[in-house]
């Protein structure tokens, strides 16, 4: 026993060190490994795998919507990243320069691509003409650099994978309804497939994308309390068309600058499955995202009949449309089940001999631990019942938990005292002025994470932090 035990031993309890919790289920999960790379990480299969899962959900919702996938260069030349003065600005720091090709100099110095907006411009200032070729809708997966300082496995790393989306349009209404579209699906996509709630809402000024007019974002809340920007949708307006002259001849044959849009998800997602469902025995991961939704462990698997009555239930799960393995290896159930339940594996399958004679095996769900008996022909049916409640389930507590963890604060006081004592979303209202937004981040690190599109309604008429009179309500905290 005391083997089995030492796989779940080795995690941090999440309410004893929630930031070492975490590092231990990357690494015991084998989602990730620590790399000579100063900064970057190694994604293990596990881990890639759930980010091939999003991948291909997301494309195709994406495709849903007219988009097209391109690939564009990893470089970018200096001069042409210095035609958006804001843009530039706002990346300057988090930069990674190339200087030389071999052992020469370059001419000009490139950049590696921390995001690929002027790329794309350069590009439609030659390939869009005319009317008749709006609008451009296109997304790249690739990965991008960014010099982090400090850096934490899919959180914050130097290079990261993500899907970064780029539009142009005639119309600054079309930009706009383009806009909102991608943020929508991005909540979506995170709470029907990730299981994970979100604030769908409209960053301020101050916290927007560098050379936006408005960037839309989806906040989610963190087991521990902290806010993780989970997606954005930046609405460019004319802004790039006219530092790169992208115009088209319109119906009137008048030359028209485009109106463009750009859009966002990365691998921070996988952070955010691991610190909104996770537990102290390691991933909790939704159905619906999961790489392997059944583990079928065979119990006493050297006896007569075991591993056959075992592979045909594997079987049967396969033919019902569920992805599943069966663990056979010499290791012991003990063993076998603490690895599932660290693995995030939302179902195991107990089978022995005893189950066997009877007729029938034990599901065990990884949410609840809820052990369900069922008969042999059954499982397949039960199983699959089991993941869309499990599905369903997950989501409602995840929100069950953000609703709790959500504050009023009325003045600065009980502002200050929820940044303190009440870990998790705070709502305030806010006058609009950015010294007000600055004083609250330097007092209490927390930040503005959105203007809520979906919850209007005002709990005074006086901004949180000076008194003035107030019409914003925002949605503040602490945030990775």
């Amino acid at each position: 026993m005391a083997k089995d035990k030492k796989l779940v031993e080795a995690i941090t309890s999440m309410d004893e060190d929630f930031a070492q919790w975490y590092t231990d289920v990357v690494k015991k999960a084998e989602l990730i490994d620590y790399s000579s790379v100063k900064g970057c990480m190694v994604i293990k299969p596990a881990g890639y795998a759930i980010w091939e899962n999003i991948q291909k959900e997301l494309d195709r919702r994406f495709k849903e919507t007219g988009v097209e996938n391109v690939y564009m260069p990893m470089f970018i030349p200096e001069s042409m990243l210095q035609k958006e003065k804001d843009h530039v600005e706002g990346f300057a720091p988090e930069v990674a320069w190339v200087t030389h090709g071999g052992l020469n100099p370059l001419q000009e110095r490139m950049c590696v691509r921390p995001t690929s907006e002027t790329l794309f411009c350069d590009f439609y200032a030659n390939d869009i003409q005319s009317y008749r070729d709006l609008p451009k809708c296109y997304n790249q997966w690739c990965s991008v650099v960014r010099w982090e300082k400090e850096t934490r496995p899919f959180l914050r790393s130097r290079e990261f994978l993500w899907q970064e989306g780029h539009t142009a349009h005639a119309t600054a209404e079309e930009a706009e309804e383009r806009t909102l579209q991608m943020m929508q699906v991005y909540a979506d996509f995170c709470e029907e497939v990730l299981a994970i709630p979100v604030i769908r809402g409209k960053k301020t000024e101050k916290e927007k994308f560098a050379g936006a007019e408005e960037t839309y974002t989806i906040e989610a809340l963190m087991h521990d309390g902290k806010a993780l920007q989970s997606g954005t949708s930046h609405n460019f307006g004319d802004g790039f068309a006219k530092a790169f002259g992208i115009q088209y001849t319109d119906k009137e044959n008048k030359l028209q600058y485009v109106h463009q849009t750009s859009w966002g998800m990365s691998t921070r997602l996988i952070g955010a499955l691991i610190m909104v469902h996770g537990d102290d025995s390691g991933l909790v991961l939704p159905p619906e995202i999961a790489p392997v939704q059944v583990m079928v462990i065979p119990i006493q698997q050297h006896k007569e009949g075991v591993l056959e009555h075992a592979s045909h239930i594997k079987e049967d799960l396969k033919k019902a449309g569920l992805r599943v393995k069966m663990d056979d290896s010499e290791k012991s159930p003990g063993w076998k089940f603490s690895e599932q339940e660290m693995r995030g594996i939302p179902i195991r399958v107990e089978l022995g001999p005893k189950d066997i004679e009877a007729g029938k095996c034990v599901l065990v769900r990884r949410d609840t631990r809820e052990k369900i008996e069922c008969t042999l022909e059954e499982a397949a049916a039960k199983g699959a019942e089991l993941l869309e409640a499990i599905q369903k389930d997950m989501f409602e507590r995840a929100k069950k938990h953000r609703e709790a963890h959500i504050t009023e604060a009325r003045t600065y006081e009980e502002f200050q005292e929820a940044v303190i004592n009440k870990p998790g979303f705070i709502r305030a209202m806010w006058c609009g002025d950015v010294e007000c937004e600055n004083k609250i981040k330097e007092e209490t690190a927390a930040t503005s994470r959105c203007m809520p599109l979906d919850d209007q309604k005002a709990i005074s008429d006086v901004c949180v932090c000076c008194g003035k009179p107030a019409h914003k309500l925002v949605y503040w905290g602490k945030a990775y």
